[in-house]
């Protein structure tokens, strides 16, 4: 198995974008390891009345089913287990991608702050010069907000707004979440779901 890929899930609204990108990584046979925050568990069950089991094997065994993916290798994490794996910087990624991520964590991020263990992995990324991804999921942006983006991109984070295109004539919420997630990954240059690329203007 090649290094892993991290999934940081924060708790901001869109935690489709979370789902699918972890389905579609482990529909590649890739490796996961996944980190679901306090906020994130919260969300979950505000909008969408689900319950992501906190305790790791049951986090396993409820992505597996919610999914229905049985391939590629997942480990997931507990929000509060800073000695995990994926927290320390002699351990190679592949990358890790934060989505969707609130501004609570852009700003925690951008201040070196590292309060769980899914802002702790965030940092490694940073300071080991791996790649990592933020799709920030609010708007409109503020001048703080702005500002914290500018310092995460000037950090080495690639800023990578869910923002959706048009010209692949997406027939389905389904098709947009793909298109997202496809543009996520390719921050990371893996070229990771069968969405349509812009092929030139149309005649």
């Amino acid at each position: 198995m090649t290094a892993p890929f991290v999934i940081g899930v924060s708790g901001a609204s869109a935690q489709q974008l979370a789902e699918r990108s972890i389905q579609w990584l482990l529909k590649g046979g890739h490796s996961v390891h996944v980190i679901v925050s306090r906020g994130a568990h919260e969300v979950w069950r505000a909008e969408r009345g689900i319950a992501v089991p906190v305790d790791p094997s049951q986090q396993h065994q409820f992505w597996r089913d919610h999914l229905d993916v049985q391939s590629g290798e997942l480990i997931c994490h507990r929000w509060d287990d800073q000695a995990a794996v994926v927290a320390s910087g002699s351990v190679v990624t592949r990358g890790m991608v934060v989505v969707p991520c609130s501004m609570g964590t852009v700003g925690r991020l951008a201040s070196g702050l590292a309060g769980d263990l899914l802002e702790r992995s965030a940092d490694v990324h940073l300071k080991e010069g791996r790649p990592l991804v933020i799709a920030p999921r609010e708007m409109p942006w503020n001048l703080i907000h702005l500002r914290n983006l500018t310092t995460l991109a000037e950090a080495g984070a690639r800023i990578a707004p869910p923002i959706p295109a048009w010209y692949t004539q997406p027939e389905s919420l389904d098709d947009m979440l793909d298109f997202l997630v496809m543009r996520l990954f390719d921050g990371l240059g893996e070229s990771l779901t069968e969405q349509n690329r812009w092929q030139g203007r149309r005649s």
